[in-house]
């Protein structure tokens, strides 16, 4: 039996929409593989009643025919589903990592990525390697048709979940399908200042990156209270927040002694639209780990 850690991860990061990511150092998938003849899965942890065991309909099914690695898998979850923290992303690299080292495939890190993104098809639709890049790898990283880059980072990040659901497919229909000149060059800076500062380890620098003109405000309008809690947990000290993923999480970057004031200030902004909501103090760090 082979047991993998796979952080919940941020994608999009404002700038970066379907291309950066982060992971985190918590909350986590639990996965455990073992031989079999044929595929099952089992499922505990939160949200697991509204996960289907079908390896057909399941994230980890389309990794398992990837790498025909037939498995008896066990999935723990510790990321909630419909999160905008890449719950499904987590589920599919922890899958291929700990398939590949139970059969011995022999595939690298870097490899497995878009094999993890084909199980992110089941889900969303499409196989976008945003999510799952970072579950794989680590760290900040970027996903484009011609590979993933990825690069070690400490960055303190606040991400608060609040008990909405809004399901990918329903943010994706929110996004423009076109943008204006001056709009698309205030992107491009951003994503540059953010990378940047990711490979400086400069909160400031990420913070500011993070603003988005193009797609952060049709998905927050998704996001009952998302302005109040933007607006609270700037002035908690956070330097950029955005909605995290598809939503409904919202994220902010700040500096390590900010994260408990930050968090604070996100749930009582939440508390006060009558909205129940959890906070994570995480940071940017490693991907999927053998345990």
């Amino acid at each position: 039996m082979i047991t993998v850690r796979a952080p919940a991860t941020s994608a999009n990061l404002g700038s970066g929409f379907d291309v950066f990511g982060v992971a985190f150092d918590r909350p986590a998938d639990i996965i455990r593989v073992e031989r079999a003849d044929e595929t099952t899965i089992d499922i505990t942890g939160v949200g697991s009643q509204y996960i289907p065991t079908d390896p057909d309909s399941n994230t980890v099914g389309a990794v398992v025919d990837a790498l025909d690695a037939p498995a008896h898998i066990e999935i723990d979850k510790g990321v909630r589903p419909a999160s905008g923290l890449g719950s499904s992303a987590a589920s599919a690299a922890g899958a291929a990592v700990a398939l590949n080292e139970l059969y011995d495939r022999g595939l690298s890190r870097s490899e497995l990525v878009p094999i993890a993104a084909e199980g992110e098809a089941v889900v969303s639709g499409t196989a976008h390697a945003d999510n799952v890049a970072p579950s794989i790898l680590g760290g900040f990283t970027i996903a484009t048709a011609d590979g993933v880059e990825s690069v070690s980072t400490d960055i303190s990040l606040v991400a608060c979940l609040p008990e909405i659901a809004v399901s990918t497919r329903d943010a994706r229909r929110v996004v423009p399908e076109t943008a204006g000149m001056a709009a698309v060059v205030e992107t491009v800076g951003n994503a540059a200042t953010l990378s940047v500062g990711m490979c400086r380890g400069d909160p400031d620098l990420v913070g500011r990156g993070m603003d988005d003109p193009l797609v952060t405000p049709a998905r927050a309008e998704l996001i009952t209270g998302y302005d109040a809690v933007r607006e609270a947990a700037i002035d908690a000290g956070a330097t950029g927040v955005t909605v995290s993923g598809a939503g409904p999480s919202v994220l902010a970057v700040c500096r390590d002694g900010d994260r408990r004031a930050v968090g604070s200030a996100m749930l009582s902004a939440f508390d006060a639209h009558e909205v129940d909501a959890r906070v994570y103090q995480t940071q940017v760090s490693d991907g999927a780990t053998i345990l």
